[in-house]
């Protein structure tokens, strides 16, 4: 299976970049992640954040792999603890497909998006910038990975 971390933006700061590549790498062959980053809609005098949005939603859709499960990152989303986090690469693995992670932009994720999701993903009750979700996600893939691998990174309780 690979999951594929779809993400409005693109020349992220080293400091992103060099985290995620770093808990990109960490995760095995049969767990793999795959950045795909969407080129953000400029924002000008003639462009509307709304029709940004549609354009970035219209961008994401399209590079949804075929027959891929899709998850959105959206605040209104389930929260997961890590356990269940665990539980749901889990069944992600089980279910035999790739998986694609929606990150949208600066303005969110369209409805378009949202209904194409099987699965709402919410981080946490905290707005974070978007650059920074790619980093979180894939160290939280990475740790749910290693409870189910009995790996000594995660050490809850």
């Amino acid at each position: 299976m690979r999951i594929h971390l779809i993400s409005v933006g693109q020349r992220m700061p080293a400091w992103i970049a060099a985290g995620y590549a770093e808990y990109a790498k960490r995760l095995p062959p049969e767990c793999a992640l795959k950045l795909v980053e969407i080129a953000p809609q400029r924002r000008g005098k003639t462009t509307s954040a709304a029709l940004a949005r549609t354009v970035e939603g219209q961008r994401l859709v399209q590079a949804i792999p075929k027959g891929a499960g899709v998850i959105a990152l959206d605040g209104g989303g389930q929260q997961w603890s890590t356990e269940q986090l665990a539980q749901q690469l889990r069944q992600w693995l089980a279910a035999g497909r790739d998986c694609a992670l929606l990150i949208g932009g600066a303005d969110g994720l369209t409805p378009e998006c949202l209904a194409r999701a099987e699965q709402r993903w919410s981080l946490s009750a905290l707005t974070f910038p978007h650059p920074l979700v790619r980093v979180i996600v894939a160290e939280q893939l990475y740790r749910a990975w290693s409870v189910l691998n009995g790996h000594p990174y995660h050490r809850g309780d």
